[in-house]
Parts: structure tokens; sequence; C-alpha cells
């Protein structure tokens, strides 16, 4: 085929130039396959790990609501002992008054008894 392409009388440069437009040739040609090639393998890939980041991104949307739930759950929980806490310390004041009626009326009786 570089026969046809090669008159009989061509110079040098005109030789050089014709070696240089084929290697150009065929290095269009590889760059095509090689992206046709690298096409075809790599675009299931490309498929399965978007799908795959999907899945993982479902999971961290439902991550997040689930700790939005048990901050909310914390928060009320919180409120609860707060209250609680104060119904003891109302409890204990109210002990502590019991206890001091109680010991009265502990003295009232011995003093009856005397």
């Amino acid at each position: 085929m570089t026969l046809l392409l090669m008159p009989p009388a061509m110079s040098v440069a005109g030789a050089v130039i014709l070696t240089v437009i084929l290697l150009l040739v065929a290095a269009a040609i590889g760059s095509v396959t090689t992206w046709l090639y690298a096409k075809s393998v790599y675009t299931p890939v490309i498929k399965k790990l978007e799908e795959e980041n999907y899945g993982l991104q479902t999971q961290v949307e439902n991550l997040n609501d689930d700790i939005r739930n048990l901050e909310k759950k914390i928060d009320s929980l919180n409120s609860d002992v707060s209250g609680l806490e104060k119904q003891i310390e109302a409890l204990e004041a109210n002990t502590a008054g019991l206890e001091k009626a109680v010991a009265e009326k502990e003295s009232q009786i011995k003093e009856l008894k005397k």
C-alpha cells in the first residue's frame, strides 16, 4: 500500500511528511480504539458505583433522621429527669417538714406521759 502512496521520485522530505501523517492517523485510530475500549469496560463499573453511592446517600439520610429523632428523645428525657428531680426536692422538703411534725408530736407525747 505504501508503494501506491509514494510516487517513485519522492524526496526525503516528502517521505518524512508522509511518515508523520501516517503516524498521526495511527495515533488517532489508537486513541479512538482506546476510548471505546475504556468506555465499554468502565461504564458498567461506573453505573455500579453510582448505584452504591445512591444507596449510601439514602442510608446517610436515614441515619441523620434517626439522629434527629434520638436527639429529640434525649431532650424529652432530660426534661422528664428535670421534672422528677424537682419532685424529689419537693418530696424531700415535705419529708423534712413531716419529720419535724413527728418530732414535735413525740415530744408532746413524752410531755403528756410525764
